[in-house]
């Protein structure tokens, strides 16, 4: 949606609607909310209403955080917060009735600054400090999603096992496939334009049974964080209409390739201009004094941004990839990243960097390729942009050449095999993800990541009964 809006045209705007959904983002990138009728949302959009905090006191599935966390325990009383209503955020939704759509961040009661445990106040304060460099972030982003013939009853009933798959066989890229299931795949892509998350860059069959990827519309970060957790959303209520449930785990399959998220990012001054670009005279023979080919058409920014992101890429992991299940899919030989790593137009590497002279000078950017579908878009956006952000006011250099055929990947960085060892470097002293997003956003987070660890490692898997039950 484009619309301006402000409380003084609200009223107006909402005059023939008589309620409002109104939603906050949690630390998994969940969707929480609710309808409000309209009088009440008028005064709530003044001046903010009470949100429940035990949002950011549960977990994926509302079981509290054992030890209880800071921001919504048994001692406070699970308090309310604020939630300011984000007039940006205006949407209506594809549904029957079509309704006003806001998103909301959370504020702490007291200082009425944005809380450190709301994901879309963590990105807002990066956003908030690139802009006093005279810089605008922007980001685009991709999913890659399973889906299968089923409904969300059914999964209980099978308990989520022998799953039947949208279609059958792998068929990435196909002009068939689509045609099987032709209402909802092109449902999905209207109702994504109704809700005003337009797919730009593709819409088609990825290779797997049953998988889709679409890429979203480049935009800035703030509204592309939304747009992407608004994407599932949409995923998710076109497939109910359809009997379909679609799947942002990122391995559902162990013998599958899994489901990436990546993310492009570059920066634009006041002006509108690409920061990353080099200048006309440069796109040929490229940049002087560049260290390595690679680098040689992005700019001197551009690579200190690069830098960066590669400095601090271990220690941001469980802002990329949050859950036990996403480690999985980060394996050799499955196009999915394992390194501190970088390349020109390599999907092999960490982070693709994108430039002339495949390329136009006005699309530089970097493809981080490391989150999966599973990614919090904000965290993912916040953590990358500050590494960045860090990267050019220390102006790090590259920490070494890109990687290429002959590269011996043993003497690279490996990132973090499993979210225990990633929450760990993360927490830390001195991790550069403190110093990036601060310590109250990184403890928090932490502790979310080692809950969702400890439940992990007190469950009996299907792997562990077929392996020990017999002959143990």
């Amino acid at each position: 949606m484009t619309a301006t809006v402000t409380l003084e045209n609200l009223p107006e705007l909402l005059r023939d609607d008589d309620r409002v959904q109104v939603a906050i983002v949690d630390i998994d990138g969940v969707m929480r909310g609710k309808i409000m009728a309209k009088n009440k949302f008028l005064s709530a959009a003044k001046d903010g209403f009470g949100f429940c905090s035990v949002v950011h006191g549960w977990d994926l599935h509302d079981k509290p955080y054992e030890p209880e966390l800071s921001v919504s325990n048994l001692a406070n009383g699970y308090r309310d917060l604020v939630a300011r209503v984000d007039l940006e955020t205006y949407r209506r939704t594809h549904t029957t009735p079509s309704i006003p759509l806001f998103l909301c961040t959370l504020l702490d009661p007291e200082t009425k600054e944005g809380m450190y445990a709301d994901p879309r106040a963590v990105l807002q304060k990066v956003v908030k400090d690139l802009a006093t460099e005279g810089w605008e972030a922007m980001a685009g982003a991709e999913f890659e999603y399973f889906q299968f013939k089923e409904t969300p009853t059914s999964l209980y009933e099978k308990d989520f096992h022998n799953l039947t798959p949208l279609t059958k066989g792998m068929h990435g890229y196909s002009v068939l496939r689509p045609e099987v299931n032709g209402a909802y795949f092109h449902d999905l892509f209207d109702n994504c334009a109704t809700m005003g998350i337009p797919i730009e860059a593709g819409h088609h069959t990825e290779t797997g049974p049953g998988v889709f990827e679409s890429a979203l519309a480049y935009c800035p970060a703030s509204r592309m964080a939304d747009n992407a957790v608004l994407f599932k959303h949409v995923a998710r209520t076109t497939g109910l209409q359809h009997g379909i449930v679609p799947t942002f785990m990122a391995k559902p399959y162990g013998d599958q390739p899994g489901c990436s998220g990546h993310v492009h990012l570059s920066l634009r001054d006041k002006e509108g201009k690409n920061v990353f670009a080099v200048g006309a005279d440069e796109v040929e023979k490229g940049r002087e004094g560049a260290p390595y080919e690679d680098v040689k058409r992005i700019s001197q920014v551009g690579e200190w941004f690069l830098a960066g992101i590669l400095d601090g890429l271990p220690d941001i992991m469980p802002c990329l990839v949050p859950t036990v299940n996403g480690y999985k899919r980060l394996v050799e030989s499955y196009w999915a990243p394992t390194t501190v790593s970088y390349a020109y137009e390599s999907r092999l590497a960490s982070v693709r960097v994108i430039s002339p002279p495949l390329g136009d000078a006005k699309g530089t950017r970097l493809e981080v390729r490391v989150p999966g579908a599973d990614m919090n878009p904000y965290l993912t956006f916040a953590s990358l942009l500050a590494l960045g952000l860090r990267g050019i006011r220390q102006q790090l250099a590259l920490p070494g050449p890109p990687v290429g055929p002959r590269t011996d990947r043993a003497s690279l960085e490996r990132l973090p095999k499993s979210l225990d060892r990633a929450v760990e470097r993360m927490l830390r002293e001195g991790s550069v993800a403190r110093e990036a997003l601060g310590r109250e956003t990184v403890e928090h987070l932490g502790a979310t990541r080692q809950n969702e660890w400890e439940l992990f490692s007190q469950a009996v898997t299907n792997w562990e009964l077929k392996r020990y039950l017999e002959l143990a």
